[in-house]
């Protein structure tokens, strides 16, 4: 059964669920996020995990403030993040764990549990993104054509390549959010991709990011 079939309206999906914080990482609906798991907390969240629902939420935590946070706490998160469901699972001979979790929908903290496992596990509210269950919803508004322009000025500029056969192929869905996932931007733009109401707005927001980071470039190209 494909995510598709399996999550086809809020009540498919459970109103607490384990979460990983990890600063940096972005995962959207339906793309791919590779996960390298050897802390034994969270060896013990997969582990549940796939005894269960197989689903687990990634989540930023909030930026440090002028307190220091020592590794061992547990910061504070962000209101928003995206759950997964691990469709890839494999154990290494040194022990680690190594998943791919993909993106099932959008949702928001509605609070942390005082939970009595090692990890953290939140309450969560899936209602004001019920449309990152539809497959391809606001694909016929992205501006396709100008995101590829941007995105070739990109890879010239730092002489890059990509697979143009790929590119092609692809949806605008899977496109826009593939882009974003693997782009190099703070954990700050990566939250603000994440949090985009409609996948043309984060196609948009990607777009603009890029141009700042054009002109910004060495090479001293702009984009116009």
């Amino acid at each position: 059964m494909g995510l598709t079939d399996r999550y086809r309206s809020l009540e498919d999906l459970p109103s607490v669920i384990p979460v990983f914080p990890l600063a940096g990482a972005l995962l959207l609906p339906r793309g791919q996020l590779p996960l390298n798991i050897f802390e034994p907390r969270y060896l013990q969240m997969v582990d549940d995990a796939m005894r269960g629902e197989r689903i687990i939420g990634m989540v930023q935590p909030e930026p440090e403030s002028e307190d220091v946070i020592r590794p061992s706490d547990n910061p504070p998160l962000l209101k928003v993040g995206c759950a997964g469901r691990i469709t890839s699972y494999a154990e290494t001979p040194d022990g680690r764990l190594v998943i791919t979790l993909t993106g099932i929908s959008r949702f928001s903290i509605v609070r942390e549990l005082d939970a009595m496992t090692p990890y953290r596990q939140c309450e969560v509210a899936w209602d004001e993104y019920v449309d990152d269950l539809t497959p391809g919803r606001g694909e016929e508004e992205v501006s396709r054509e100008r995101l590829i322009e941007v995105l070739k000025q990109y890879l010239d500029v730092y002489e890059l390549q990509a697979d143009w056969r790929a590119i092609k192929a692809s949806s605008n869905e899977n496109l826009v959010n593939s882009l974003c996932t693997i782009s190099p931007y703070g954990p700050k733009e990566k939250q603000a991709l994440l949090e985009a109401r409609t996948l043309e707005d984060r196609n948009q927001m990607l777009i603009a990011l890029t141009e700042v980071a054009l002109q910004g470039s060495d090479n001293g190209n702009t984009v116009q």
